[in-house]
């Protein structure tokens, strides 16, 4: 019968035996060394094993207290018996200090190895990734479809406001909180490096910087280009010129979802308060979150006398210093996009007539 029927575990067993079996100083003190030895054992000896060797996914929910978790524990088959862990946390004085939260416990760890993994609070971590570049709506959403995260959901945070990065969070971590971490990252970011910033750049705010570092980000998805492009944008706003930035025209239009298609001339010669096309300066707001490269390319930019760039078909930019030079390298790109679009019709008229082959005659 298990101690949970109403038997003695063996712990209380060899008590018995050896309250039974004081009569003297000596039986006494060989007793005391014995259950100490005893209790030392089934502390440190090895747990129960996993089927496959793989360790235990486990919950402790809050406010559980020392004998809860110590039953949610051996329930799982984490601990053989919840006694041991008992005794080791009021021995040594950690029953306030068990933390709740995600634990992995190994298989065959012994109750002083889960005990210690508790009071450290050596937690499961869990990654929520946003991406560099990504607009405060896609955050939202990112945050709001984390299935290990808590709370209500999220609106979309102030554009621009968040450090996009991986993020390790513990289950249960409530979404605002996340939010809030974001925000603390980049302002951390800001005050690392604003200070060492250069002394002639064409705009004078910490606001500014991550509005031309938010355009810097969309313009490219090549890292070493960053640089590059945040000099000529630079350079474009000390000469007076406006940005013509794509990426601000279709901020305009979606608000920081995908366009999903081509850009529209009517869109093209939209006032909003992001078309740099139709405005002179800066966007009005950040039109994404910005990473760390990119803010620091804007902060810090190349020497550079370049002022233009475009695609190159090679998923980078072609760059000059020159409007004649800018056009060739335009044509360019039109070439390769009118090769592209013919390659897509001709594969599609191919995949047509195969359709077509396939298909029997049923005149």
């Amino acid at each position: 019968m298990s101690k949970k029927e109403g038997g003695l575990s063996g712990f209380q067993i060899f008590l018995i035996v050896v309250m039974a079996a004081i009569g003297t100083a000596t039986l006494a003190a060989g007793a005391a060394f014995g259950a100490y030895a005893y209790l030392t054992w089934k502390i440190e000896e090895a747990g129960p094993e996993t089927p496959d060797g793989a360790p235990r996914l486990v919950v402790l929910e809050r406010g559980s207290g020392l004998s809860g978790i110590a039953d949610t524990l051996e329930s799982e088959g984490v601990i053989e018996d919840s006694l041991w862990l008992q005794i080791k946390a009021r021995y040594e004085g950690g029953a306030s200090r068990m933390q709740a939260g995600e634990y992995e416990f190994p298989s065959g760890a012994s109750v002083a190895e889960v005990y210690e993994q508790i009071v450290t609070g050596r937690v499961v971590q869990h990654a929520v990734t946003v991406p560099e570049g990504a607009p405060s709506i896609i955050v939202a959403q990112i945050v709001n479809e984390a299935d290990v995260l808590s709370g209500d959901p999220v609106e979309p945070p102030e554009e621009g406001s968040l450090l996009p990065e991986t993020y390790l969070v513990q289950r249960g971590t409530d979404r605002a909180e996340l939010i809030s971490r974001m925000q603390a990252a980049q302002d951390a970011l800001l005050a690392e490096l604003w200070p060492s910033r250069r002394t002639d750049l064409p705009f004078e705010t910490q606001d500014e910087a991550i509005i031309l570092a938010s355009v810097v980000e969309k313009e490219t998805g090549i890292a070493s280009e960053r640089p590059r492009i945040a000099a000529v944008f630079v350079n474009r706003l000390r000469r007076g010129m406006r940005l013509e930035s794509d990426p601000t025209i279709i901020y305009g239009v979606t608000r920081g979802l995908p366009l999903g298609r081509g850009i529209r001339r009517s869109e093209i010669d939209a006032v909003t308060d992001w078309n740099t096309y139709q405005m002179d300066g800066l966007p009005q707001t950040p039109i994404a979150n910005p990473g760390r490269d990119a803010i620091a390319a804007v902060l810090n930019p190349p020497d550079s006398d370049e002022l233009f760039f475009v695609a190159d078909g090679t998923g980078g930019h072609a760059f000059a210093r020159t409007g004649a030079e800018h056009a060739r390298n335009v044509v360019r790109w039109r070439g390769v996009e009118r090769e592209r679009r013919a390659a897509e019709a001709a594969a599609e008229a191919a995949t047509e007539a195969a359709e077509d082959a396939q298909t029997p005659d049923l005149r």
